[in-house]
């Protein structure tokens, strides 16, 4: 595990980049004091798939329909 206080991490950053690509556990610390972690971004993603609930859902036939009772509350006069 490499630490580096902040000014070594400004000094040598491309160092630690390096370091932390590789697989080391890299920190950058205050008077010693570690407060963040250098890790890599894993780039590999795969393509998103559909279709996981294909068949488990079903939607009514009136699913759009309007409903009485909220057409009345946007819809009455208010008089």
């Amino acid at each position: 595990m490499q630490i580096a206080n902040i000014q070594e991490a400004k000094t040598h950053l491309s160092q630690l980049v390096e370091r932390a690509l590789a697989g080391e556990e890299v920190l950058i610390a205050r008077a010693g004091h570690p407060l963040v972690q250098l890790t890599p971004i894993s780039l590999e993603t795969k393509p998103r798939q559909g279709g996981q609930l294909h068949g488990s859902l079903t939607i009514a036939d009136d699913f759009d329909a309007p409903d009485p009772e909220i057409d009345k509350l946007f819809y009455a006069d208010k008089a």
